[in-house]
């Protein structure tokens, strides 16, 4: 698997470039940037890689993972994917939170809404759709054959903010419990903020999932 981290945004969020080796097909997850020149660094990285961009995936919809959805999609084509409790946040100032956040979004709508068990194909790389609500309604991750992406719901040492409209602290806590910590220990973990981790570490050095 090609997997490439860009830090973007004024609140440094994890955009990632995910890629098939073999047929160069790829995915971008959570472009959260609003500057053209973070816009430029990342299409140049996939124009240096080769790769064709098959979708944006969006790992919820706060304007910190969404903000590029349009550069993104204007320069590719590339439909783009989120759960459907959030797919209203894209095109909602109401909804996704940008005036408390601060920043601008220029994103669609999207292509196709996704659910709990889908399954998104790049080539030979399959990541599985988790839907993991707590940080906000429709929030999910993605699990591939050795690494999930856990958006704003696992970081490394902590959890996501459940003080947002529509995040539950319950929700949150049932979700990383029944669903990421099930997952194996060695899995890596690579979250919408901050470094990356592992499951086994998390389970055992990450405070919330001490209780």
């Amino acid at each position: 698997m090609i997997m490439k981290m860009f830090t973007v945004g004024t609140v440094l969020t994890n955009c990632y470039i995910v890629g098939c080796p073999r047929t160069k097909k790829a995915l971008i997850i959570d472009p959260g940037f609003e500057g053209q020149d973070e816009a430029k660094k990342i299409l140049g990285e996939i124009e240096k890689l080769g790769l064709r961009v098959e979708y944006i995936v969006n790992t919820h919809g706060h304007p910190d993972h969404t903000a590029g959805n349009g550069a993104i999609k204007r320069a590719t084509g590339a439909p783009i994917l989120i759960h459907e409790y959030d797919a209203m946040m894209l095109t909602s100032v109401a909804k996704n939170l940008s005036r408390m956040f601060g920043l601008s979004v220029d994103s669609p709508p999207p292509d196709k809404t996704l659910h709990d068990g889908d399954v998104i194909k790049i080539g030979g790389i399959v990541l599985r759709v988790l839907h993991t609500p707590g940080h906000s309604r429709g929030g999910i991750s993605l699990v591939g054959h050795d690494a999930v992406f856990t958006g704003d719901t696992l970081f490394a040492g902590s959890i996501g903010r459940y003080d947002f409209p529509g995040a539950s602290y319950e929700e949150l806590m049932h979700s990383i419990q029944t669903k990421l910590a099930t997952l194996p220990d060695k899995m890596k973990v690579y979250p919408g903020h901050g470094p990356a981790s592992t499951i086994g570490e998390e389970k055992r050095d990450n405070p919330f999932l001490q209780i």
